[in-house]
């Protein structure tokens, strides 16, 4: 007999499955996360655990994310283990309430996990900020006091109304001080009987003036003050309603949309002019440059003005020790035969002149024009907060090869740097020289800002 289909063995087999199906639907049907999935678990301390049972739910924003593991008595208080989900983030800062569960005094625990920007609460951690509110011994001894405040105002008010009651703190002295007051008016009324009616009798002279003021016909009496009025009345009504109409300036300025259309785009136009001009940032650049293999020192004076943030123009007058540099070709005939000759022409005292144009992409700066009076091409970027500029300039194409130059500019403070590099950089006849040098860059807001600070 082969012992795979005995009956006994069937029956085993069919009792173990249905055991596995009631263990697993227990599990599916309990409310503790530890059962399925992550879970975690924190502690806290009652004075008064009444009214909670292992098993019950725990909650966070009213959902609930786990079960009460376990009670028991730990140096006078109640220590209670709840298991929790594992994606409810506890911190430091969390906090227990017990809170009532309906009015049979029914309780359950909400957990506050605590400000997110705390450090975490580590696992199996204790929870120390408790708050029971839902005791009915407080509710009750809070009920007490209330019914104890509510009795002592009842017999302030008793006191207060009574014979006597002058003497039963501030409001029966309010109340004493009416009866005083009311006495005296009696008095006061039946002693100067005589006097207010003589009050009432001026009183009533008062009155029939103003009736003979109003009905004063005279060229200075209220009835022509009145029609002067009226026919002031009447203009401005006119004037409105020709303005309504469209009529005169005022009107065609009101009604009509054309003429309004042709003022706001006149305004439009000053506002685009002084706005664009408000917008213009210009700055003036001052600095000195020392070139370390000449022994010479070369200075810069440059203004740039900045219609907008992706674009600038600038101006610099440079001042080179090594002077401005000029080649002639000549030709001379002698004999029937042509000789070329090169002059190379140095002055010292010319000023030499770069005018160029810049579009800025974000950190990256492109600039062309005349540089150092000839043709060139010029590269920044610019790093940490535009506090560093790394610069290379190529010009004097004419010559072979260019005239290359690099440098870095670092402000130290607002308006105030330090330059250094590399000039002449592919230069065959030993002009090439490094350089160190410092300056100043101040915007117009800096002048601004000086001409407020000065004392002049």
């Amino acid at each position: 007999m082969n012992l795979l289909h005995t009956p006994g063995l069937k029956v085993g087999f069919f009792v173990l499955v249905m055991l596995s199906l009631i263990a697993a639907l227990s599990m599916q049907a309990s409310e503790d996360p530890g059962y399925l999935g992550s879970s975690q678990i924190a502690k806290f301390r009652l004075d008064d655990a009444s009214g909670l049972i292992p098993r019950s739910a725990v909650k966070v924003a009213g959902i609930d994310v786990g079960v009460i593991r376990s009670m028991s008595y730990d140096n006078g208080k109640a220590l209670l283990v709840v298991s929790l989900r594992g994606d409810i983030k506890l911190t430091t800062s969390a906090q227990v309430e017990i809170r009532p569960n309906g009015i049979l005094g029914d309780k359950y625990v909400e957990i506050v996990p605590g400000n997110p920007n705390d450090p975490a609460l580590a696992d199996g951690s204790e929870i120390l900020i408790v708050n029971n509110r839902a005791s009915m011994d407080k509710i009750m001894k809070n009920i007490g006091q209330v019914t104890d405040s509510i009795t002592d105002v009842a017999n302030a008010l008793r006191s207060a109304v009574q014979d006597g009651g002058e003497n039963a703190g501030p409001l029966g002295r309010i109340i004493h001080n009416i009866d005083r007051l009311s006495g005296d008016l009696a008095d006061l009324g039946e002693g100067n009987r005589e006097k207010i009616d003589e009050i009432v009798s001026n009183i009533n002279e008062i009155t029939n003036t103003i009736n003979d003021v109003v009905r004063d016909d005279s060229p200075t009496g209220l009835k022509a003050s009145w029609a002067r009025v009226s026919r002031s009345l009447n203009n401005i009504e006119e004037i409105t309603d020709k303005i309504n109409n469209g009529q005169g300036t005022i009107g065609k300025l009101v009604n009509d949309d054309q003429t309004v259309e042709k003022l706001n785009t006149a305004i439009d136009g000053v506002n685009s002019f002084v706005g664009g001009a408000s917008k213009v940032t210009t700055s003036i650049d001052f600095h000195t440059e020392y070139l370390a293999q000449q022994d010479l020192a070369k200075s810069y004076l440059g203004l740039r003005i900045q219609p907008g943030l992706d674009r600038y123009y600038e101006i610099q007058a440079v001042d080179d020790p090594k002077g401005v540099v000029e080649r002639v070709d000549t030709s001379t005939t002698t004999g029937g035969s042509t000789t070329d000759t090169k002059e190379v022409k140095t002055y010292k005292s010319k000023i030499k002149l770069t005018i160029l144009f810049a579009k800025n992409f974000y950190d990256f700066t492109v600039k062309g024009g005349m540089i150092e009076n000839s043709g060139g091409l010029g590269f920044d970027y610019h790093l940490f907060k535009k506090r560093l500029r790394l610069s290379t300039d190529i010009y004097d194409f004419s010559n072979s090869p260019p005239h290359l130059r690099s440098s870095a500019r670092y402000y130290v403070v607002r308006g105030i740097y330090f330059t250094g590099g590399a000039d002449d950089i592919l230069s065959r006849d030993g002009t090439f020289s490094s350089f160190i040098g410092a300056g100043i860059d101040l915007t117009n807001d800096d002048l601004k800002m000086l001409l407020t600070k000065s004392p002049f």
